[in-house]
């Protein structure tokens, strides 16, 4: 099951979402930059959606907007 978190997020004029902040155990972290986005499913919560690979403190990590909520994973 995946681990739903708030993301504060961009809406560009473009029709862009870029995600700005992730809320992860009461830990708001700056995702400081984007460096992939794709439709994609996670294997290991089972969700999908749309996948972000985000740096966050300089660790990758996979963001997926799953309609209209939003988990995380660590990339592998």
């Amino acid at each position: 099951m995946p681990e739903y978190i708030d993301v504060i997020a961009c809406f560009n004029t473009a029709g862009e979402i870029i995600p700005l902040f992730l809320n992860i155990q009461d830990r708001r972290l700056r995702v400081d930059r984007v460096t992939d986005v794709r439709p994609a499913a996670s294997l290991k919560s089972g969700g999908r959606g749309i996948r972000y690979t985000c740096l966050v403190h300089g660790r990758s990590i996979w963001l997926y907007l799953d309609e209209a909520r939003w988990f995380w994973e660590p990339c592998e």
